[in-house]
């Protein structure tokens, strides 16, 4: 017998391998269907998994050319038929081979051929240890010493101890000093799952939702559930109760989040609700770690597991439930490699397991919508927040009938805040009555643009067709620089103008950082404002440190009068109780993208954002500074909803055959000219068959046609019927890859591209 072997190269086959002959006696001495083995492949030796067993006459190999394998890794499968399936069916869809599918699923050390080891490193105080043994101005290393103390004399692991906020550094310390030790001991399986803190009583509307989930959890069946809340309207709360009854009957439940920022405190949820085996799984962790959660995973180690979207190609013991939280971001959506959508996945393994899959949301896709009306999906609407919380009031500034307000400064010249008067004054009020408000701005740095004001020059990137952005401190002018965010390029900010050598050279526009210094001057200035109010930017560029957002998270929860200035991580799912205002100084560039999915991700974007206003026990209200107040979309959005909104969206893309009415691949290709890839993509074109059907538009230039130094041009077909689509791609593809003119080329497929 052979062994057909999948392998991480990018070729759409498997290969075929013989066994040595001392494993050759007999089928039970063969690489088991899902292990790894060691093989040769050209002068490399490669890690690939056996995918069947074939005998000599059903391969195209000669026997002369067949080569044997070096090693087999693993007495048992690290993949069981099920996840295999998994392999194929993705594969098949994404149009992917079958041997980087696999590579994306294993994480990086079980590809490189590692052991998989489930002992982990613990930690313990050594018995002799006390209080006493620590010195007065130790007071760091005391802090961790008691964080230790909590877990008893049997310790923890480091991972957990991590998690908690201990570092390794002072571990070793204590170390080092005597005082603890480090031990190994194996896993041992979960108790069983314990309430830790009793449910909260459930309204008319989520108790129909959870009754649902739980009915075809226990009838072992697959249903996908929409669950449609408003922001704050217990959706969490609908989740922990559905999860109660998965984990009494001893089955795992996969929580997927859109972000790294958000696993810390759904896990704290969890946590405070479940006694619980619960792992986390992120791009944040490290290989080990990551490898013993994938571990935890398949052995059925982790109870609770909550993941951003690569969790959903994780193996389980023994799956039971799945909820995927804000299913409508597009984070969801895998870029590069394997270009998979989490949910579509999710949705997939809930039919492959018989079990229910919730995606929870307070603005649905359009998507998920046409899937509803195809009876696809079950729809539970929360229209209520529980107690005596209600929505946010949404009102709309009309910028256009007011200017934006002129700041003095102290040497007498003035500046342009962004904001109008009316914004400010909302602001101020907010803050006297001792509430938090939250100005919303997705574009970080200090201005979009510098501009020479002489002769027009504009710093733009030379790497990609995007203009710098300036990241400028007043504070700290020496941190000031000019950055890409696209390629991350960066430059010094020129005293004069390169072109002319004018020095009337100013930033155009407004960032958050620029944002903040400008509230800074109306609020946390002794000359402007009476009392002095904390301005709290959250962006990218302040969260990069370990626990900066953590850090960020408890001081905005200490419920004092503050300004949050933050980009679209604040929209998502975070609970801010004492915010009441939410202001939008910038509410009209969504709506006018080239885009066609831009008015939808617009709409959820500031559903989300808004949602953060009101949550606790106070009304909250939405302010939206616009220069286009009589916008139909969003005069609709403001009026009448989101849901009202995405109906007439989603009528208006059945009226021009867009998605979720057709469905879509998008070729992109990438290469050193504009001409070549241009070409490759004409060429693409008319190897399609005769009479294919579809609608192909392009090839045109991508949006950013120069990214960092290489040229894109794109290709998209849209079909009537998915079947069809695939069934065209299934063979023109492959054939696409070979041509001559694609030489040199960088060429990707993405099905269901989330915007082009």
């Amino acid at each position: 017998m052979l062994v057909q072997v999948a392998l991480p190269v990018p070729l759409y086959r498997v290969f075929d391998y013989s066994v040595p002959a001392e494993k050759a006696s007999s089928n039970a001495a063969l690489p088991k269907i899902g292990s790894r083995v060691e093989v040769p492949f050209g002068r490399q030796t490669l890690i690939g998994i056996v995918v069947a067993h074939i005998s000599p006459a059903d391969s195209n190999v000669p026997a002369s050319k067949l080569k044997p394998i070096y090693k087999c890794l693993d007495s048992e499968p690290i993949l069981d038929a099920s996840m295999l399936k998994l392999a194929y069916w993705l594969a098949r869809y994404y149009h992917y081979p079958l041997g980087d599918v696999l590579a994306v699923m294993l994480p990086s050390l079980v590809r490189q051929g590692k052991p998989l080891d489930l002992l982990i490193t613990h930690w313990r105080i050594l018995p002799h240890v006390t209080d006493d043994d620590f010195r007065a101005n130790a007071k760091k290393q005391k802090q961790q010493f008691d964080m230790l103390k909590l877990h008893g004399k049997r310790g923890a692991s480091e991972d957990v101890l991590l998690l908690e906020g201990m570092q390794r550094s002072f571990l070793k310390t204590l170390e080092d000093k005597g005082l603890i030790e480090r031990f190994i001991e194996p896993k041992i399986a979960p108790l069983t799952v314990k309430l830790a803190k009793m449910p909260l009583d459930l309204n008319e509307e989520q108790k129909l939702a959870v009754d649902a989930i739980v009915s075809a959890q226990q009838a072992e069946e697959y249903t996908g559930f929409l669950l449609n809340g408003i922001t704050g309207s217990g959706k969490t709360e609908v989740y922990l109760q559905a999860m109660q009854a998965v984990l009494e009957a001893g089955k795992q439940v996969l929580i997927l989040v859109p972000e790294i920022g958000l696993t810390p405190q759904t896990r704290a949820r969890f946590a405070s609700r479940f006694a619980a085996q619960i792992v986390l799984l992120h791009s944040g962790m490290t290989n080990t770690y990551r490898l013993q959660g994938w571990q935890d995973c398949r052995t059925g180690h982790a109870q609770i597991i909550i993941g951003t979207r690569s969790a959903v190609l994780y193996p389980f013991a023994n799956l039971g439930l799945i909820v995927v939280d804000e299913a409508h971001d597009a984070s969801y959506k895998q870029q590069d490699t394997l270009r998979y959508h989490a949910s579509d996945v999710a949705l997939y393994r809930g039919l492959q397991q018989k079990i229910p899959v919730i995606l929870g949301t307070a603005t649905p896709t359009l998507e998920h919508l046409k899937l509803v009306d195809d009876a696809k999906l079950v729809e539970y609407q929360l229209r209520t927040r529980p107690g005596l919380a209600n929505p946010a009031t949404m009102q709309l500034i009309d910028a256009r009938l007011q200017s934006t307000h002129q700041q003095s400064q102290d040497d007498g010249a003035s500046f342009d805040t962004g904001l109008t008067d009316a914004l400010i004054t909302a602001i101020r009020q907010t803050l006297e009555a001792g509430d938090q408000v939250l100005v919303f701005l997705n574009r970080r740095g200090y201005a979009p643009v510098l501009l020479c004001e002489s002769c027009g020059w504009q710093a733009d990137c030379p790497r990609c067709d995007a203009h710098l952005t300036v990241h400028y401190s007043s504070q700290n002018q020496q941190n000031s620089y000019l950055k890409c965010h696209h390629c991350d390029w960066q430059a010094y900010i020129p005293a004069v103008c390169p072109d002319c050598a004018s020095q009337n050279l100013d930033a155009r526009g407004l960032g958050t950082t620029r944002l903040s210094e400008n509230l800074h001057a109306l609020f946390a200035n002794p000359q402007t404002s009476k009392t002095l109010y904390p301005i709290i930017q959250i962006d990218r560029d302040t969260t990069r440190r370990k626990d900066s957002w953590e850090n960020i998270y408890q001081r905005i929860n200490q419920g004092k009068p503050a300004i949050l200035v933050g980009t679209q991580m604040v929209a998502k799912g975070h609970h801010f109780p004492n915010v009441t205002l939410v202001c939008l100084p910038n509410a009209d560039r969504g709506f006018l993208s080239a885009d066609f999915r831009s008015p939808e991700h617009t709409a959820q974007l500031m559903i989300q954002v808004a949602g953060r206003a009101g949550r606790g026990d106070k009304a909250g209200r939405v302010l939206i500074q616009t220069l286009q107040p009589d916008n139909e979309l969003l005069l609709k959005l403001v009026k009448d909803g989101y849901l009202s909104f995405a109906r007439q969206l989603l009528q208006e893309r059945k009226m021009l055959g867009l998605p979720p009415y057709s469905y879509a691949a998008l070729i992109r290709c990438e290469g050193k000219t504009l001409a070549a890839t241009t070409q490759a993509l004409t060429d693409a074109i008319a190897g399609l068959p005769d009479a294919h059907n579809l609608a192909v538009l392009g090839p045109i230039d991508a949006p950013m046609s120069k990214k960092n130094s290489r040229y894109h041009s794109q290709l998209l077909l849209l079909a009537k019927e998915r079947p069809q689509l695939h069934h065209i791609l299934e063979h023109w593809w492959p054939s696409v890859l070979t041509m001559s003119s694609a030489k040199y080329l960088k060429l990707t497929l993405d099905i269901d591209p989330i915007g082009w």
